[in-house]
């Protein structure tokens, strides 16, 4: 197995796992939410959540020895399919340059009335 990162921000994980693995020069994140690591909470807003979602996933990821710019494959999960439009304009706004594979799966229910999820593998810097 590769190398467990834990993040210095102060946001732990939902459930008993890893917000990162090291491995094989990647780094594979686990679904990360929009809950502000100072609070502990999520705002009620699909556009403040993805912001914050994706400021945890460049957290994990600096710890990890990569960026947002080395991205390689995201996975977005997401509550309401009338969020997409707006959703991709957050993420187009923090994956600048050549955006890596996504996929994108509409969800009936995130655990704790969450409503934006994002996991991630990227290279090492």
């Amino acid at each position: 197995m590769g190398k467990q990162v834990t993040s210095t921000d102060g946001s732990t994980p939902l459930e008993p796992y890893s917000p990162a693995i090291v491995s094989g020069g990647l780094v594979f994140c686990s679904g990360t939410f929009g809950i502000d690591p100072l609070t502990g909470e999520a705002s009620e807003s699909i556009v403040t959540q993805t912001e914050q979602a994706l400021r945890n996933l460049a957290n994990v990821l600096s710890e990890s020895g990569s960026s947002m710019q080395h991205l390689v494959k995201t996975t977005i999960y997401y509550v309401r399919a009338e969020d997409f439009a707006v959703i991709n304009e957050v993420y187009a706004r923090h994956v600048s340059g050549s955006p890596p594979a996504r996929s994108a799966v509409p969800c009936l229910v995130l655990p704790d009335g969450l409503l934006f999820c994002i996991d991630a593998v990227a290279t090492l810097n």
